[in-house]
């Protein structure tokens, strides 16, 4: 004689306790067939239903309580590899900063950690977009935004760099839509030590003007052409063009401050330092032939002094150790490399 199917599924469904209200439910029509088909499985209808009313009376409870929400979102947490993180939270991740990784322990930034949360991006929804447009959506991102967080590159050590946490496919299906920026140590084996949060939350106005015109250079010199002037001379005198107007609006920021008495002069000297720098770009922008190009080109790396720099970093109370990246070694330099991790 057969065991009644319900019978079966009704135990199933109790002792995994996932859907008690159904697994009642065929407790309950088991026990009709059983009676009319004579079955076999009364006990095992018996067993489930009991299992599936002590499983239905603890969703009820742990639904008044907010317990389930809990189980529910932790659950989320374990496919989305870790919890959001918020903009300055420092953390541990055992796996390391490169491919996969799925578990985040947030520490205290004041101890050894491996990274430290610059900028949280969030996506659209809809499905998901893959691994390389997540990567490229992450490396225009995250490098726009280190600067709002780290205003001053040259308080951050050369052996830091950015990575990114970005969203697995398992996790875009439970709702993850966010690309974590972070800052981390470009050794594997080596953390950071101390949070390197230099913005509007931890420096004075002085400062912060000081590094706006400072920074205003950065995109500018950044967009310069993969091809040597040799090779493409327009787009380098284009190039030249975008830096010296950068350079225009670096004089006229630092101009334009009431800096404190202990400043004026160095950031004097600063602001007539990329006066003379703004005319080489300027120059190197309109060059007849390639010889011009770098004949301009090569009074710029002459004119710039890093020790101008330095007097007025000084003064101002910023970082003075010049950052070794960049074509120089005064306020205009960036550069780096860039690692993700899969979340």
């Amino acid at each position: 004689m057969p065991v009644n199917g319900f019978a079966i599924a009704s135990l199933v469904l109790g002792i995994l306790c996932f859907v008690p209200a159904v697994g009642l439910v065929l407790g309950l029509i088991a026990f009709g067939q059983i009676r009319k088909r004579g079955e076999r499985g009364r006990g095992l209808a018996v067993a489930g239903s009991v299992l599936s009313s002590v499983g239905l009376v603890l969703w009820v409870l742990s639904l008044s309580t907010g317990f389930a929400s809990g189980v529910w979102e932790g659950f989320k947490d374990g496919a989305n590899g870790t919890a959001s993180m918020n903009k300055g939270a420092c953390f541990d991740s055992p796996g390391g900063l490169e491919g996969a990784a799925y578990d985040f322990d947030e520490v205290p930034c004041a101890d050894e950690h491996d990274a430290e949360v610059f900028a949280v991006v969030t996506l659209p929804g809809g499905s998901y977009p893959g691994d390389d447009e997540l990567t490229d959506t992450a490396e225009d991102k995250c490098y726009a935004l280190q600067a709002g967080y780290a205003m001053d590159a040259w308080a951050v050590p050369d052996d830091v760099d950015v990575y990114y946490l970005l969203p697995s496919r398992q996790s875009w299906r439970f709702g993850d839509r966010e690309i974590t920026c972070v800052f981390g140590n470009t050794d594997e084996n080596a953390t950071l030590t101390g949070s390197l949060r230099n913005d509007g939350s931890t420096l004075d106005s002085d400062q912060i003007a000081y590094l706006k015109a400072a920074n205003t250079l950065d995109a500018a010199l950044d967009s310069a052409p993969d091809t040597a002037p040799d090779d493409d001379l327009p787009a380098n005198r284009e190039w030249a063009a975008r830096v010296s107007d950068a350079l225009g609006v670096e004089a006229t920021l630092l101009s334009r401050h009431q800096w404190p008495a202990k400043a004026e002069r160095p950031v004097a000297d600063v602001a007539r330092e990329v006066g003379a720098l703004k005319k080489e770009w300027a120059l190197a922008a309109v060059a007849a032939d390639v010889n011009a190009f770098y004949r301009h080109y090569d009074r710029t790396v002459t004119i710039e002094d890093p020790g101008t720099s330095v007097t007025a970093r000084k003064a101002l109370g910023l970082a003075t150790t010049p950052p070794s990246y960049g074509d120089g070694s005064g306020d205009s330099g960036g550069g780096g490399a860039n690692g993700d991790i899969e979340v």
